[in-house]
């Protein structure tokens, strides 16, 4: 549901591309770690996702399944609530294990939160947390790369920007671009260094996506990688 909605809300909302290096594919049983920069880029990545055939399993903020009907919906969905700085985190853990396990692409956000930063321009990702290192380090699954820019056109800032950002978007209809990755094996990764080559490979896919809309695209992180193919076209 979460997906079909996504699909059908985000084009009202801004124009969105998608495009994927040539080795990237999202096989059964894959973790995909996408950049949050935005309250509105779960929609677009969904969305970018859908077109792509794939309606994955998301772990997300366990506020959510407070909000009456859309608890429900996520439970019914087999989406993964995310307890933070709870006695319950590593149950999320557990929850994308199994999805995993049922052949399921489980949508994890390296970063953990949103950046605190309330101008609108595109930086690169934030540091991970160890969560989708010690996911690899249980399941083994492939990792795939995801990097979306954009979203912070539609919302960003304090919270009266962030609902005039929203209401407006239907008529500026920003662009968005969200970029997959080839897939990368964390499992063949020295353990200590996991996080930071996943932080690495979304930066690099960020980046592209980033280049794709003309934005300047600033942070540390690795350089611009070559053209893409567009599975879109």
């Amino acid at each position: 549901m979460l997906s079909r909605l996504a699909d059908v809300l985000v084009p009202a909302f801004g124009r969105l591309t998608v495009t994927a290096d040539p080795g990237a594919a999202l096989a059964p049983g894959s973790v995909v770690v996408a950049n949050h920069s935005s309250l509105a880029d779960p929609a677009i990545v969904l969305a970018a996702l859908r077109r792509l055939d794939v309606e994955p399993v998301v772990l997300a903020t366990a506020g959510l399944w407070s909000v009456p009907l859309l608890g429900r919906a996520l439970t019914r969905e087999g989406h993964v609530p995310v307890h933070r700085r709870d006695r319950r985190a590593a149950d999320s853990l557990t929850g994308a294990a199994r999805a995993l396990e049922r052949g399921r692409v489980v949508l994890i956000y390296g970063e953990g939160g949103l950046p605190r930063r309330r101008d609108a321009a595109e930086a690169a990702p934030e540091a991970f947390r160890s969560g989708l290192a010690r996911l690899v380090e249980r399941t083994g699954a492939p990792v795939v790369p995801l990097g979306q820019a954009g979203a912070r056109r539609i919302t960003s800032g304090s919270r009266t920007k962030q609902l005039a950002g929203l209401f407006s978007a239907p008529l500026r209809r920003p662009r968005l671009h969200v970029h997959v990755g080839a897939p990368v094996d964390l499992s063949e990764v020295d353990c200590s260094r996991r996080t930071a080559h996943a932080h690495h490979a979304v930066t690099a896919a960020w980046r592209t996506a980033a280049a794709r809309l003309g934005e300047k695209s600033t942070g540390p992180g690795p350089k611009l990688p070559g053209p893409s193919a567009d599975p879109t076209a």
